[in-house]
């Protein structure tokens, strides 16, 4: 292959929680969205489901629906970066015209046909983000947590969608249209040097990046807050794919310990260290029930998966404070560290 030709993949690494900036950037092979203008874009969303909701026959804006809707500040981005679907897939709309449907929507898997016809996936697993993108007619996962690309097989892809799906990922796809990758330096200015990766060097195992003999380990954040350091040179292209699908699942475990939290006793009103807190359920319901401040913040995400009793093992997303802030914000904390006592949660499905 000439030098003219050479392709090279752009992988964005995580910041903050702007993974779903990161996964957009990485689908489209450079620099085009920034947490800026998708924050923008989420503020209008807001403001247009707002409009919406104003023109109802049954109150208007003051209706209890508008009201508790405009308590809840935006439902499409918190204050941590994290950015809703309805964000992602209006930018790629505006930006490129191209649509962002689910995998398992109504007629997409039809047209779809074999899973490697499609150009990009988008993944989604709660608060993490992240795309897989055809490019030179290899698949690659463009984790922003992982240290590096990392390619998937035509052969693994299915089982590699159907793996995250099971873990409950929602997938999203782009079956065509996307921008073309970079084939030449001269294209990369369309992010930072060191997002580049030589494909060829990629598939040798070499994984050099576009900053010439510069050493580039990969021990940038992760979203659990730990670092990547992982060493992929003169691994098989199957050991990078476990590498990638193990640590792609790495979210989904922590998930699922947090969640096996089992719920203790409610305590007594006289109980040293009892706090209250309120709750508006997923089901419009509301509650409220007594913690101790000693106790976990995932005892309140236990507390309300035993309220709602969903049966549908749907993803549950709680809110608190004004603006609203995303309780995994404070998961690693204990309720009174966390200063929850007399909060109210606002609890809804994903």
């Amino acid at each position: 292959m000439s030098a003219e030709s050479e392709f090279w993949i752009y992988h964005e690494r995580q910041q903050a929680l702007l993974c779903g900036q990161h996964a957009l950037n990485n689908l489209v092979q450079g620099c085009v969205f920034s947490a800026d203008s998708l924050s923008q874009l989420a503020l209008q969303l807001d403001e247009m489901e707002l409009q919406f909701m104003s023109q109802n026959n049954e109150g208007g804006v003051r209706s209890k629906d508008y009201l508790e809707r405009l308590a809840e500040g935006s439902a499409n981005v918190d204050p941590s970066g994290n950015f809703s679907i309805e964000v992602l897939r209006a930018a790629l709309q505006r930006q490129y015209s191209l649509e962002l449907p689910n995998i398992r929507q109504e007629g997409v898997a039809g047209a779809i046909g074999d899973v490697t016809n499609v150009e990009g996936f988008i993944c989604n697993k709660e608060s993490h983000w992240f795309a897989i993108r055809k490019i030179n007619d290899r698949f690659w996962n463009l984790n922003s947590m992982e240290e590096r690309p990392s390619l998937i097989s035509h052969f693994r892809l299915a089982a590699e969608v159907q793996g995250l799906q099971d873990n409950g990922y929602s997938v999203f796809i782009v079956m065509s249209g996307l921008p073309a990758p970079c084939t030449s330096k001269e294209e990369q200015t369309r992010g930072l040097p060191e997002y580049w990766w030589k494909e060829d060097d990629l598939v040798k195992g070499k994984g050099s990046s576009a900053i010439t003999g510069a050493s580039f380990p990969g021990s940038g954040m992760r979203l659990d807050g730990q670092s990547n350091s992982h060493d992929l040179s003169n691994l098989t292209e199957e050991e990078m794919l476990q590498i990638a699908l193990a640590q792609s699942m790495e979210q989904s475990a922590t998930t699922s310990e947090a969640k096996a939290l089992a719920l203790t006793p409610e305590p007594a009103a006289d109980a040293a260290g009892a706090v209250k807190i309120q709750f508006r359920l997923p089901n419009g319901g509301r509650s409220v029930r007594r913690f101790l401040e000693s106790e976990p913040v995932e005892m309140i995400r236990a507390f309300v998966e035993d309220a709602s009793n969903d049966g549908q093992g749907r993803q549950l997303q709680l809110k608190f404070g004004f603006p609203p802030k995303d309780l995994k914000t404070v998961a690693n904390k204990t309720i009174g560290e966390a200063s929850l006592n007399g909060e109210s949660i606002q609890c809804r499905y994903a």
